[in-house]
């Protein structure tokens, strides 16, 4: 028998049946009050032989089962008003459909088919209908676009004689844009362009668009990271009103201004930052007092003195949020005059700042503590190796000072890990880009003792900062008009998760309560230290964790072992920061300013806004790996399997720490398939395994800049 004669037909009841279930709502739907038999139904829709009518009884308790309709009485019903409706953004998939996410946590998502998205985009806030409950998942259909994310996208144009097509860059938004000859604006086939949509007609596949700019060819550094910060919906450009507003900050002080604020120009202050960092927004200043105590400052740019309420400054870095750093190039939060001049504490420069001043044992125990505006002077700019070398022993200016501050540092940390704050090093991987900006080189980044001592004297001002303004004395709850960096605790089924992939390399974590996670965490970390896997186990242990977000609720920050922490450190970077120094200093001042929902609204938004850079700056990233290892495909290298999914293996390479995948598909020797349960991918005939942590060698056989992808295979000599 044929393949075609064995497959499955519908039958011409089934047909019609499922003509009636259409034709049955619109019916309820038109009678939204009433109460209807089969008889009713029957009569709305002029049917009048028995067998239909027989049929519709059955296409009535078809619908009840799928919540569309209610009985109200045996053999009436109703239309289910019910959870009937709901709002949400639509999660698109890159295959068509789509999922509602709503913030009804009983609602669950809500599963859209494409013939049912009626147009709306990923990212869209939507009305939708619910069709069907039950089973695996919600269906439902979207009736309303409440509002759109965005009517403009990033993509290729595609030629044809008489019209081209944008392609967008974005997978979710699986669409093609129609856009007349006339509206291309100079754009050549191939050209990338920020185009956007002007008309959708309900009965068209395709939206109708124009291009608003050409960012220029495929491959081109400046065109891939605008389309990377359009596709992520980040600002690169800065408004005519704000970029005024910026330039008429001027660089002298006030002599008015200075004596309103604590002078420490004569007091040893210096900077520690990166290499190749320009905007500079914290310092540390050390002097001895004649008690034999210590005094340290923690001085931070003090933006808010530039930055007011209701400018358009103010308005544009609430809107962003956040800079943006990628590979070749950041976007900073606030004009360059402000980022890199006026407010950028550099060296041998007079500053406004904003202080947390301590006065310290030797020992590092605090005796006083004091917060406000200053004005200071930076003496010296280290970077971070500068001052490591002088850490290791290496003489130079301010050696003293800083050898002095990094044994303090050390000291609060063991204290911080003590009391159970998370050992995360930080390895990041950055690129050396030639002249014409093309990478060069890898290089990995690894958290020294000169990064650390910055760190630990920016965590004790941001912990000190909020539990000054935190804490409302002979009250339990914390200050809510206040913006707060918390961390919730971990999910414990993500923890068993995590202790599952770990068994991989052979290691095991203690079990224990979510109390002990921590501790149980840096004693595993203190026993692979010295493993090919500890990065990879370290990186594995951060995705179990939550995320890190602003909010005004303060739950705590697990990973700092911290009750009260916020980020008061930088605000030229963050405008959590630029809040916090407002809030400040209201309570310096002793004013009491209640911002209701206002600021719970801000923090909401910029939580958002971090996670939109985050994930840009990841994507920057993978583009750059892409091009540095575009003159290597064919070559041979060795690598580690860092990552299991349901379609392949992901690859890192040893030599350069660029990832790539192998699919399933091309894996030697056998028919893989992916076993969930034990996150490995295994051959049938065979049982050969792929685990987290193999060692493997691997070929490189392609690269996609548009996909951002490098494509491997298992070499086999």
């Amino acid at each position: 028998m044929s393949k075609r004669n064995k497959k499955k037909r519908t039958g011409p009841k089934e047909k019609l049946k499922h003509k009636l279930k259409d034709y049955i709502r619109k019916v309820f739907e038109k009678h939204q009050e009433d109460t209807l038999d089969y008889k009713d139904v029957s009569k709305a829709l002029l049917i009048n032989d028995s067998e239909t009518r027989k049929l519709i009884i059955s296409v009535l308790y078809a619908l009840k089962d799928e919540g569309v309709i209610h009985e109200v009485a045996r053999g009436r019903f109703v239309l289910d008003f019910s959870n009937k409706q709901a709002i949400g953004v639509l999660d698109s998939t890159s295959r068509g459909a789509g999922y509602v996410v709503t913030e009804d946590e009983q609602q669950g998502d809500i599963y859209i088919r494409p013939e049912n998205l009626l147009h709306a985009l990923h990212g869209d806030k939507v009305e939708v209908e619910i069709l069907k409950k039950g089973g695996n998942r919600t269906e439902g259909r979207v009736v309303r676009i409440v509002e759109h994310k965005t009517k403009e996208f990033v993509g290729s144009i595609k030629m044809s004689d008489k019209f081209a097509f944008l392609r967008t860059d974005n997978a979710k938004v699986n669409i093609d844009i129609y856009i007349p000859l006339e509206k291309l604006k100079g754009a050549r086939d191939g050209d990338k362009v920020l185009g956007r949509i002007t008309s959708w007609p309900k009965e068209t596949k395709s939206p109708f668009g124009e291009v608003i700019e050409v960012l220029g060819r495929p491959g081109n550094n400046d065109a891939e990271m605008l389309s990377i910060l359009i596709k992520n919906d980040l600002d690169y450009k800065f408004p005519q009103k704000v970029i005024e507003e910026a330039e008429n900050v001027g660089m002298e002080l006030d002599p008015k201004e200075i004596e309103k604020r604590r002078d420490m120009r004569a007091t040893t202050t210096f900077t520690i930052d990166p290499f190749d960092a320009k905007d500079f927004d914290d310092a540390l200043s050390l002097m001895e007092l004649e008690n034999g105590n210590f005094e340290v400052g923690v001085h931070i740019a003090d933006v808010s003195h530039y930055v007011r309420p209701g400018t358009s400054m103010d308005d544009e870095a609430a809107k962003r949020g956040n800079s943006v750093y990628l590979v070749d190039r950041v976007i900073p939060m606030l004009p360059e005059q402000l980022s890199n001049l006026a407010c950028s504490l550099r060296p041998n420069e007079d500053k406004y700042t904003f202080s947390a001043v301590f006065e310290l044992t030797a020992e590092g125990k605090i005796v006083k503590e004091w917060f406000g505006k200053t004005v200071t002077h930076s003496d010296k700019r280290y970077t971070y190796e500068e001052a490591q070398e002088i850490i290791e022993g290496k003489s130079g200016q301010f050696e003293k000072e800083i050898r002095w501050l990094d044994q303090l540092a050390k000291k609060y940390r063991k204290a911080r890990l003590k009391h159970g704050a998370l050992n995360i090093e930080s390895d990041e991987i950055r690129f050396k880009l030639d002249d014409q900006g093309e990478p060069i080189e890898v290089i990995r980044k690894t958290s020294k003792d000169a990064h650390k001592l910055i760190e630990e004297f920016m965590l004790l001002a941001n912990k000190r900062v909020a539990m000054h303004v935190g804490i409302i004395k002979g009250e339990k709850t914390s200050n809510q008009n206040f913006v707060y960096r918390v961390h919730d605790k971990p999910d414990l089924a993500k923890i068993e998760t995590f202790k599952l992939f770990i068994s991989k390399f052979g290691h095991e974590m203690a079990s224990g309560s979510i109390e002990t996670v921590a501790s149980r965490i840096n004693s595993l970390f203190e026993q692979v230290k010295e493993t090919p896997e500890y990065n990879l186990i370290q990186s594995m242990a951060i995705r179990s964790m939550a995320k890190a977000s602003y909010d005004t609720l303060n739950i705590g920050h697990f990973g700092l072992a911290f009750e009260y922490y916020t980020h008061f450190t930088s605000p030229i970077r963050r405008y959590a920061d630029l809040m916090v120094h407002r809030i400040l200093q209201d309570k310096l001042d002793g004013k009491q300013l209640n911002y209701g929902n206002k600021l719970k609204e801000i923090c909401k938004h910029i939580s958002v806004q971090e996670r939109k850079a985050i994930d840009a700056e990841r994507e920057s990233n993978k583009y750059f790996q892409v091009k540095f290892v575009k003159d290597k495909v064919g070559q041979i290298f060795e690598g580690t399997v860092s990552g299991i999914a349901d379609f392949g293996v992901f690859v890192r390479i040893d030599e350069n720490y660029c990832e790539g995948l192998v699919t399933m598909q091309s894996l030697p020797g056998d028919n893989y398939y992916f076993d969930a349960d034990k996150f490995s991918i295994i051959g049938r005939k065979t049982g050969q395994e792929y685990n987290f942590g193999d060692k493997v060698t691997i070929q490189i056989v392609g690269v996609d800049t548009f996909k951002k992808q490098i494509d491997l295979e298992i070499y086999e000599y």
